[in-house]
């Protein structure tokens, strides 16, 4: 065991003389074999794209980092809820009316749901990484064995993408996985969701506002978002026996009626039939109980986890309200 775990280690440690010369190693000469045989790229220009990728070991320390602990729900609602994220997310309502209008009517997802992950993501497109994207996607696929295999996908699928968009695939920037622009697509996601929303010929979810709601709203769509349906409710629970139905399982796949019947939900003026998803919280003054509809779960395709969809709910909640309440003020 102790052998296994060493070589794991040192698979991880990698000589920046060797690491910085990608243009050089055998494993991505193969790769740019397969980019000139598949795809017709010019394998100068590749050489010449490999040659200034840098492995940044700060990537790898990043995405290798075991979590300090496992967060809760009281603890998302600490660092996405704030005073501050909500006004800056009232003011991108403002400032981009137009353009989610336009989105919604096209597309069926409100206003306050796509910028709400766009708030989520990059805080409005503040923060949306300091890496090259070719270094990040370089260091993942050839330094990162754990998940080189998807990382390499990533990487072919950014190469592809620049093409596509004219763009040099040395100047992106994005997050230490290559996630990109206001809603952080990784490079396959925005090669089949993000789109040219104004019109100007550019797919650019990089620095384009307009583009980069469009982009969202495609992106719940294409995965199943319906128009003016419920996203999640709450419910009450009264007794612990019932609370064995509240599972991980992020998928509608019980009916409102049957929860009726076990007692677990009264009238919520939803059809009977209406499949939902029991999910359970633990929040601030403790477990909350709620009912996760065909919305809430196409959410967590953006980012597959039931924190991640509530914070993106409750964030979108918050900027229809009247007072921004009982949130932090950072």
């Amino acid at each position: 065991m102790i052998r296994v775990s060493l070589l794991l280690i040192s698979t991880l440690v990698v000589s920046p003389a060797i690491a910085n010369d990608y243009h050089l190693r055998p494993e991505v000469l193969e790769f740019i074999d397969e980019l000139v045989a598949e795809e017709d790229f010019d394998r100068t220009a590749l050489l010449s794209i490999f040659n200034e990728a840098s492995y940044k070991q700060s990537i790898v320390d990043a995405i290798s980092r075991p979590a300090e602990k496992v967060l809760e729900w009281k603890d998302y609602q600490d660092i996405f809820l704030t005073k501050k994220r909500v006004e800056q997310g009232r003011r991108f309502l403002e400032e981009n009316a137009d353009a989610l209008a336009a989105a919604h009517d096209l597309y069926g997802v409100p206003p306050e749901i796509v910028t709400s992950i766009i708030g989520v993501e990059t805080m409005y497109g503040q923060i949306r990484g300091n890496y090259r994207v070719i270094d990040a996607l370089s260091t993942l696929a050839f330094d990162y064995p754990p998940r080189s295999r998807f990382f390499r996908s990533e990487l072919k699928h950014f190469l592809l993408l620049a093409r596509e968009e004219k763009q040099s695939p040395t100047s992106p920037m994005g997050s230490y996985a290559g996630a990109m622009g206001y809603g952080q697509f990784i490079p396959s996601s925005y090669r089949h969701y993000a789109i040219d929303f104004d019109g100007d010929g550019f797919r650019d979810i990089w620095d384009n506002r307009v583009d980069a709601i469009g982009s969202v709203a495609n992106y719940l769509a294409e995965h199943g978002w319906r128009a003016r349906e419920t996203i999640v409710l709450p419910i009450e629970v009264a007794g612990a026996g019932n609370t064995g139905l509240f599972k991980e399982d992020l998928s509608p796949s019980i009916s409102i009626e049957q929860l009726q019947h076990r007692g677990l939900a009264g009238e919520i003026g939803e059809a009977g039939e209406t499949k939902v998803a029991p999910l359970t919280f633990a929040g601030k003054q403790g477990p909350e109980y709620w009912l996760g509809f065909r919305n809430f779960y196409v959410i967590t395709r953006y980012n597959h986890s039931k924190l991640y969809a509530m914070a993106v709910f409750q964030l979108s909640q918050q900027f229809r309200a009247r007072e921004v309440a009982d949130l932090n003020v950072d």
